[in-house]
């Protein structure tokens, strides 16, 4: 059975670590920028998708209550 994978405190700040030496400061905040900005592009991409079926489903709903 596979065990599911939590990432504490301690293994979080190690990852910090490792990826500011690896970067540096000066190029951590450019980087975490695009990470968000790609991060919101992803939830818009999402949204696009999944609303017309949720007015979809309430025009059904609306429909069936008539």
């Amino acid at each position: 059975m596979i065990q599911p994978l939590f990432i504490g405190t301690t293994e979080l700040m190690l990852i910090a670590g490792v990826v500011l030496l690896l970067f540096g400061g000066k190029k951590l905040p450019e980087m975490m920028r695009g990470l968000g900005q790609g991060v919101k592009e992803f939830k818009k991409g999402v949204n696009d998708v999944t609303e017309p079926f949720e007015e979809a489903k309430t025009d059904l709903e609306k429909a069936v209550k008539e």
